[in-house]
């Protein structure tokens, strides 16, 4: 919103009250303009109109500059979501190549009404779009927030007959960023058949969703990504579930809707159906490739149960465990991955998410760049998961690598690198420099155009949670409320210090004014315990 499109509003308003004579006479054309301002997406479509245009540009950026890649954290309710853009556009000023996540795993272990429950598919459905949609309605609220300190201003600033502070308000109206961001959602595996994965897509999009992620697992026996048991499907499912999506996009108008295809094939050692292949060489037969089995060159060792295709022209009776599930050959998880994306960008993705089970750059490049040989451009969206254990994980690689240099690592022992004894150690620094350096490194040498953490809020809810309840109930008592949380939050100028303000307090007092004029009942007046904070 700029001054120039309120400035037009508050013409237009005029316009129609002059029109509609005294019955409108109580209409104030700049209050109503102020209304029009604090909402610029009246629907869930406008959101994913804007923020998908905003995901095509951010791509279009990242093709010219790999510095372009774009961040985003999981966030599992409205005001989290709010908190993390609001203390983003206080930090560094804009909101630009920030994003938010929807993750399938914290709508599964924080928001299903079965209660908490493992990320395997089983919560209701209908909680994605309605996250979606809550998240939405705490960032217009923040917009609403913010441009309401702002419209005080204005109006303290000509009252009190001060030209400065006025043009100050002002320009902060005229420059005003909305805190609506793209939303990257989680549709697991699409929660059944196309059918299904079709129409969950609308309500996604129609709630604001302008990037949809889904995985090629199996709907119905669907794991975390990182955990053991997972189920791939054959590439004609996966396909016909990315048209369904696109299809959701174009019915609802989002012609620009983004498709992040992931692959779970790297730690998915088992499929539940055989490809159909109609000729040698087609999609079927490579993934049929890499299924496990044993040549057949007699046809009286095959029993009744048995399956029998035909691989690389010779006769194979598949592995099948005793829960009909085929098992692929081991080692083959790499090639498949690399398969599984060329296909998935040549038939309608977008994007790319491959699971890996650590945070690699060289293993994850590796992969990317044998992608880019048949798709150039290909781009990855990659979870820097809170399941890896990142400490471990980044002191090994370095170990790793000094050992390969021939640097003397006799003072360190491998398997126990994430022992406190280690933090201040020459390796410990070099481990935390790669870890920061990680996204950098990714962007530039791994095409990952977008980072995010899965589920960083379930683990900061739980910590700062712990913290309080640690001091709270101890000797501390109220000091450790105090010292840990209201003071820091006053120094650190985190706006929720002023929680009546922050949920819609002072804007709601605004508003009565406009609606009652001198009979509105206001909550923010001398005796709020809220004017204690300035």
């Amino acid at each position: 919103m700029t001054m120039s499109n309120y400035s037009d509003n508050v013409s237009q308003i005029s316009k129609l009250c002059d029109q509609q004579g005294e019955a409108w006479a109580a209409i104030n054309p700049e209050h109503a303009a102020r209304l029009r301002a604090q909402n610029q997406f009246h629907t869930g479509l406008d959101i994913a109109r804007y923020t998908a245009k905003i995901m095509r540009e951010d791509m279009a950026a990242y093709d010219k500059d790999s510095a372009n890649y774009t961040q985003s954290l999981g966030c599992w309710h409205g005001f989290i979501g709010q908190q993390k853009a609001i203390s983003i556009k206080k930090h560094f000023g804009s909101l630009k190549g920030r994003y938010l996540y929807l993750s399938g795993w914290m709508v599964a272990a924080l928001r299903s009404e079965f209660g908490p429950l493992p990320d395997q598919s089983m919560h209701e459905k209908t909680t994605v779009p309605m996250l979606i949609e809550e998240l939405y309605t705490f960032l217009k609220q923040a917009d609403a927030w913010e441009l309401n300190h702002y419209f005080r201003d204005l109006e303290e600033a000509r009252e009190n007959g001060d030209e400065v502070a006025a043009k100050k308000a002002q320009e902060n109206i005229d420059n005003f960023q909305t805190h609506v961001i793209p939303i990257i959602a989680d549709i697991d595996a699409g929660f059944g058949n196309e059918e299904a994965t079709y129409l969950l897509a609308k309500k996604m999009i129609e709630a604001g969703a302008c990037a949809i992620q889904i995985e090629n697992q199996v709907s119905d026996v669907k794991q975390c990504g990182h955990q053991d048991g997972k189920v791939t499907v054959p590439h004609a499912s996966f396909l016909a579930k990315i048209n369904a999506v696109r299809y959701a996009f174009l019915e609802m108008g989002v012609d620009d809707g983004i498709i992040v295809a992931r692959t779970d094939s790297l730690g998915a050692g088992l499929t539940q159906q055989i490809a159909v292949s109609e000729e040698p060489g087609d999609l079927g037969d490579l993934y049929n490739s890499y299924l496990d089995g044993e040549e057949i060159k007699d046809p009286s060792d095959i029993n009744a149960s048995d399956v029998v295709i035909k691989q690389n022209g010779k006769l194979v009776k598949v592995k099948r465990l005793s829960s009909g599930l085929f098992e692929f050959k081991k080692g083959t998880g790499e090639d498949r991955v690399v398969l599984d994306c060329i296909t998935s960008l040549k038939n309608g993705a977008d994007l790319l998410w491959i699971e890996t089970s650590t945070p690699n750059v060289a293993h994850i490049g590796g992969m990317v760049s044998r992608i880019r040989e048949e798709v150039p451009d290909a781009k990855l969206v990659y979870n820097n998961s809170p399941s890896f254990n990142w400490t471990l994980n980044f002191r090994q690689q370095v170990y790793d690598a000094w050992s390969e240099e021939g640097k003397d690592v006799s003072n360190y022992e491998r398997a126990k690198l994430m022992g406190t004894e280690y933090d201040d150690t020459e390796l410990a620094a070099m481990a935390d420099e790669w870890t920061k350096n990680f996204q950098r490194d990714a962007a530039r040498e791994c095409g990952v155009f977008h980072h995010l953490i899965t589920l960083p809020t379930y683990h900061t809810a739980a910590l700062s949670t712990d913290e309080l309840a640690r001091n709270y109930f101890g000797d501390d008592g109220m000091l450790a409320y105090v010292r840990d949380v209201q003071r820091t939050e006053i120094r650190d100028g985190i706006a929720t210090v002023r929680h009546q303000d922050m949920a819609g307090s002072n804007i709601g007092d605004d508003h009565k004014e406009f609606f009652s004029r001198e009979n509105a009942l206001k909550a923010g007046g001398k005796h709020n315990t809220m004017n204690q904070f300035g």
